[in-house]
Formats: structure tokens, sequence, C-alpha cells
């Protein structure tokens, strides 16, 4: 087996060229390939386009290169907490295609499973299948880019909207655990995007919180197959960073008297 092990973040996206499509793991802050996305920054790529759940907020995560101007174009389900993001789209510097979180996974996992494309009922009756949302202003806010009309069948007596796959040049990925084959175990909630990300990439690149030895993973504790992924650096301190820290407020002590038992 091959081992897969490259010695840099920097040397792992090292040929990420200008223009290239990228599929991001994470959900908001969770489970991001921080140190790929830093070192990405620090390569100096442009023109790329990102496919991820969200792009990251001002200073974080894929923020960093849309506060760069280094993304043209993003294909997400939630575009939120990021002001910078709606700058750029409304003043007609960046290309948005809004996709429903649902269809957006199944695109990235038929991309990995080799589907060309699929029938969903998300969307149908609203812009998404009938087209005309807006994808891209112009400066002086006018719509530049439409979505286009999708096709639309029925099946059993519903409509169902025709959605085809994803394959971007590269898939960035944040793993819990992976060996030198390529074999990925994500924790908890920080799985969320990741293994589909890692799928759909021609070139799969993972960023792995600890480096493992091959045969040290159960096999039926694997989420992804090293045969989907073709690098694997280690990333051991990487900054964790709460979006929304959200914390209880203690309960006020009772000066009331104890009432006497019956």
């Amino acid at each position: 087996m091959i081992n897969k092990v490259v010695a840099s973040a920097a040397e792992a996206v090292a040929d990420i060229h200008d223009g290239a499509s990228l599929a991001v793991g994470g959900f908001g802050l969770c489970g991001i390939p921080v140190a790929l996305i830093e070192a990405l920054h620090q390569g100096g790529a442009t023109e790329l386009e990102t496919v991820s759940n969200n792009c990251g907020v001002d200073d974080w995560g894929l923020g960093i290169l849309l506060k760069d101007g280094r993304i043209r174009r993003t294909i997400s389900s939630y575009v939120g907490e990021n002001k910078e993001f709606a700058r750029q789209y409304l003043s007609g510097e960046l290309e948005v295609v809004l996709t429903p979180q649902g269809t957006l996974a199944e695109k990235l996992r038929a991309g990995g499973a080799g589907i060309p494309a699929f029938y969903t009922p998300a969307g149908v009756g609203t812009q998404v299948s009938d087209g005309g949302l807006p994808q891209k202003y112009d400066a002086d806010g006018n719509v530049a880019v439409a979505s286009a009309p999708k096709e639309v069948r029925s099946f059993h007596g519903a409509d169902y909207v025709l959605e085809e796959a994803l394959a971007p040049d590269f898939g960035l990925v944040h793993a819990w655990k992976g060996d030198r084959h390529g074999n990925l175990v994500f924790h908890a909630t920080a799985m969320n995007f990741n293994p589909l990300c890692a799928m759909a990439g021609r070139i799969t690149i993972a960023e792995v919180e600890e480096l493992v030895e091959p045969g040290e993973l159960e096999p039926e504790h694997v989420h992804v197959p090293g045969i989907f992924v073709q690098r694997v650096v280690l990333s051991p301190q990487v900054e964790k960073r709460i979006e929304k820290r959200t914390v209880a407020v203690p309960a006020a002590p009772s000066n009331a008297p104890e009432q006497a038992g019956a």
C-alpha cells in the first residue's frame, strides 16, 4: 500500500492552481480544514471555486480566502455570519450558487460514487427548479447571472428536479484520526460534510489530528476508506473556534427560609 503522508500542509496543497475547484469540509466552524486553508492562503492561488456548506466567517476558515478576493465562485447552502461575503455578492465581485443543504450533500456523495445526476423533490416549484435565482450581480446591483431552469419529471405522481453531481478538482477535509494509507475517522459532529467532500474530490487532502499506523484503526470504525484519499498531513494542534458561544447563567441563590416538613 502507498504511504500517503506528506511533510507539511504547504506541500500538500502546493499543486492547487489558479481557477481550481475545491470541496471543503466543515459546518460553520466545526470540522473545517484550518491548516490546509491557511497553507492555501499562503500559497497564493486565486480565482478559486469552492463547494462548501458555508464560507467561513470574516476572519476564519474560507473567510480568509474570501477576504483577499481569492474566491471567484462558491456553491453553498448557507451564507450567513459573513459580512464580507454579503458585500462581495451584492457588489458583483462573487458568484454564489445557493443550493438546498440536502441537495448539496447528495451532489457531493453522487460525485464520489460516480453517479452523474439524480432526481430530488427539494426545490420543486421554486427558483431552484424554475430558474431565475440571482447568482451574480453587476456593479449597479442588476442581476448579471441567473440560474437556469432545470429538468422536472414526475415519478409516481410527484414532481422531482434533476440535479447534477459535483466532482471538484480537490477535496480538503479535517479528520480526527488517519493512517498512512489514508483511512479516516471523524469525531462526533466534526464529521458533517467531511466524508462527502473526501469522496467527491478528484484529489483529496486530509489533515488529521492524530496519525496512526496501518492496522491500528478498526475497520468498522473507518468513516472514509483510503481509496478516496490521496494525501494525509499531520496537524495536531489546529485552533478550534466556537462560532457562537452560549453559556447558562447560574441560578441566583434563594434566600427564602426552609419550610419545616409536615
